[in-house]
């Protein structure tokens, strides 16, 4: 249904028009600076969450210091809804906010983090802080499954830290670590809740994503330009897995 309406001139009763709604919506100032938007935050938020989530997954497997508040600190952002997350982020972001206060403190300039270039990072981090946990799990869970025999064994061989991380532990997380990838690009697309609470119908352009441009077509009622705005943004996301997927297959032929 959205791939015939995005081919004509109107939903219902319209006639057909080919690629003219698509050769529209790519034409369009708005549509660009949305993907470039787009993808630019993908390509930032889903490594850094990749190596943090990691990182937190392999020192929570082991018996550390403040092991539970760790726990907490990532399980939290997993149970608290949304409005109360982008509450706690407008209080520290916000012109008058904490950051600002505390910046103020050290003789530091104020910075209109939600109406400047800083937004995108802003939102960056809150993606990463608010998606990190259920990463952390399903690491954990892949590293719950790799036997400690081989630890051993790669002791015993004089293997070090780093040759074991990228010998046993990176190996046998391949395919977490290619799942959680997916999952974290499909779920940077989805960020529109978070940066629609926060700064609205029309916010920042770095921060002007897809989501934001088909939702004031809805708005609009200019439903072809938003059938294929939506056609195009699954296109690329499909490309875009069906590349990991090949990267994925071709790492696994090299391994065995």
């Amino acid at each position: 249904m959205t791939v015939k309406a995005s081919l004509m001139t109107n939903v219902s009763g319209g006639r057909f028009v080919g690629l003219a709604n698509y050769e529209a919506v790519l034409d369009s100032a708005s549509f660009q600076k949305a993907a470039y938007n787009s993808f630019y935050f993908s390509s930032v938020s889903v490594p850094l969450m990749l190596v943090l989530s990691l990182v937190l997954a392999l020192l929570l497997h082991r018996q550390i210091y403040l092991r539970k508040w760790m726990r907490l600190m990532y399980v939290l952002p997993l149970v608290v809804p949304v409005a109360s997350i982008i509450m706690i982020w407008q209080v520290v972001f916000d012109w008058n906010g904490l950051l600002n206060r505390v910046m103020s403190w050290f003789d530091v300039n104020r910075v209109d983090w939600m109406k400047s270039e800083a937004a995108r990072y802003v939102v960056i981090v809150l993606y990463v802080w608010k998606n990190i946990g259920y990463n952390v799990i399903l690491f954990l869970a892949g590293l719950q499954q790799i036997p400690k025999d081989y630890y051993e064994t790669a002791q015993i061989e004089g293997a070090g830290r780093l040759r074991q991380f990228f010998g046993i532990t990176l190996v046998y997380l391949t395919a977490t670590t290619f799942f959680v990838v997916i999952m974290s690009i499909i779920n940077s697309f989805k960020v529109f809740r978070e940066t629609y609470l926060l700064a609205g119908d029309y916010p920042h352009d770095s921060i002007y994503m897809l989501q934001h441009y088909m939702n004031n077509m809805f708005g609009a009622l200019d439903l072809q330009k938003l059938t294929a705005a939506a056609c195009l943004m699954f296109c690329g996301i499909m490309v875009i897995v069906l590349l990991l997927f090949g990267l994925e297959r071709r790492y696994r032929q090299f391994m065995e």
